[in-house]
């Protein structure tokens, strides 16, 4: 039974499936370790976070025109749509392509043509979140702060950070995100994944985080938990992602329950779907088992959504309008 679902925390470039990674390597000569979707399928398989890394750097130096940007978009609504998707904030990183040579513009162009050819194509509404990645220059957090702002009317909605967390705390990224926020942008970067509770300490100080990308690392501060329950602060929970990084050592030592209990609210996703193995009812899939409910994830994320309020009453009466006590009759562990 499909559900409604809404998704805040997904990398765009970790979307890309092995089929659409290999039209759009041959379109742009670029050459990949295998020239088949098999081949392709097995190198995707995760191993570990530094096959991982190695997988991204793949993919996103495939990427390299506005069309690619825009397909991407597109290609990921459809599956999103498949799962039952209404509503993504997608990310993506300018400041990596910009860095092989590609535009500023042509990049943010590329994926805000793709919101909007999902939203006409699949139905599903598309809001963009340019990351900043840590460990550039502080001068490219700063043009992706600024750029994120010019293109605030195109869906443009908010400005994160990801990247090493422990080596690179929020404070250093004060300013971009000040820009950011000066220009009307919420402001989601990740903390609480690789790093602890300071790291979410100081999204919140320091860049005045609306959302926390991950932060589940909170549960080591009862403090801070409760510190986020009472700000409500919704947490982007990544269940199946946090899994394979080995941020926890298995789902059934997950925290999610434990935060929602405490009253924390957390929106799930699937932070980069190709490279994890996952998709988005395979993560709402793993809340439910965890005893979070369909609905709960439903509420958080709308919760959480940095659109116009006339997108998030759209989204509220989509979440009215669905039976969700069939659903947890039919299919108590959230599965689609």
């Amino acid at each position: 039974m499909t559900f409604p679902k809404i998704e805040l925390h997904v990398h765009l470039e970790g979307t890309v499936r092995a089929g659409t990674l290999l039209q759009i390597a041959r379109r742009n000569g670029v050459p990949l370790p295998a020239d088949s979707v098999e081949g392709l399928a097995a190198v995707y398989e995760f191993r570990d976070f530094a096959h991982f890394l190695d997988v991204w750097l793949i993919t996103t130096s495939a990427l390299r025109t506005e069309r690619d940007f825009r397909q991407v978009v597109v290609d990921y609504a459809a599956e999103a749509a498949s799962h039952g998707a209404v509503y993504l904030e997608g990310i993506f990183t300018p400041a990596e392509p910009v860095e092989r040579g590609v535009d500023w513009d042509e990049v943010f162009t590329g994926y805000c043509d793709g919101a909007q050819q999902a939203a006409e194509q699949h139905g599903v509404q598309v809001r963009l979140t340019p990351d900043i990645p840590r460990g550039y220059p502080l001068d490219a957090a700063e043009l992706t702060a600024r750029h994120a702002v010019t293109y605030r009317e195109r869906g443009v909605v908010g400005v994160g950070l990801g990247g090493l967390e422990a080596e690179y705390p929020p404070e250093l990224y004060a300013r971009a995100f000040a820009l950011a926020r000066d220009g009307g942008l919420g402001s989601v970067p990740h903390a609480g994944e690789a790093a602890g509770p300071a790291s979410v300490r100081g999204a919140l100080a320091a860049l005045a985080a609306d959302r926390i990308r991950h932060g589940i690392r909170a549960i080591e501060d009862p403090g801070l938990v409760g510190e986020l329950a009472g700000r409500g602060i919704v947490l982007d929970v990544c269940p199946i992602s946090n899994l394979r990084t080995g941020v926890v050592p298995s789902l059934a030592e997950h925290p999610l329950p434990r935060l929602v209990a405490a009253g924390v609210a957390c929106s799930v996703s699937t932070d980069d779907p190709a490279m994890f193995g996952t998709d988005l009812s395979a993560d709402y899939t793993a809340a439910g088992r965890l005893g979070v409910s369909a609905r709960d994830c439903y509420q958080a994320g709308l919760r959480g959504a940095l659109c116009d309020q006339q997108t998030k009453d759209w989204l509220r009466r989509a979440g009215e309008a669905f039976d969700w006590a069939a659903l947890a009759a039919v299919s108590p562990d959230g599965s689609a």
